[in-house]
């Protein structure tokens, strides 16, 4: 199992490191699945809680958070669009992939849910899978993980390295 886990305290880094990382692999032509975030499609003011993802390698872009009001506390995660994107990704095949790319192993992930099954399909084809997590769901990619993951610094050189060591050649 090729796990590689990118985490930063810097809100938004994450995501940004993860999204970058499979841009370069893409340009040199590298077979992504899985989802990447839009970068700079935040609303204004929004602080980083607006979130469009794309279905790797080409495609769809996807909101996934919802607008609940001003004032609202709740979760913004969007239920449908998170079953979107999963549905998106696995009609893509994973399976001739080099890389699975997750920005974020969430709420939805940490429930069971979202992309563990593609995360397991992914590890099944023995492609190595990428995964960015916050604070919040980490305890719960640990337990997915079973120990079976490598934790990186979220800089981009060694996520770079490490991705370029965990494909297949």
């Amino acid at each position: 199992m090729n796990i590689g886990i990118v985490t930063s305290d810097i809100m938004g880094k994450t995501d940004e490191l993860i999204s970058e990382i499979a841009a370069k692999l893409q340009a040199e032509g590298v077979a992504l699945a899985g989802i990447a975030k839009v970068l700079g499609n935040e609303t204004p003011g929004d602080h980083h809680c607006d979130m469009d993802i794309r279905v790797l390698p080409n495609g769809p872009e996807i909101r996934i958070t919802q607008t609940l009001g001003q004032g609202s506390t709740g979760c913004r995660l969007n239920p449908a669009g998170i079953a979107e994107a999963v549905a998106k990704v696995e009609q893509s095949g994973i399976a001739g992939a080099g890389l699975f790319v997750l920005n974020k192993f969430g709420p939805q992930e940490a429930d069971g849910h979202g992309f563990c099954e593609a995360i397991g399909t992914a590890l099944a084809h023995d492609i190595p899978v990428l995964v960015g997590v916050g604070k919040g769901s980490r305890a719960a990619l640990e337990r997915f993980v079973d120990g079976m993951a490598e934790a990186l610094p979220p800089e981009p050189d060694a996520i770079y390295a490490w991705c370029k060591a965990a494909m297949p050649r």
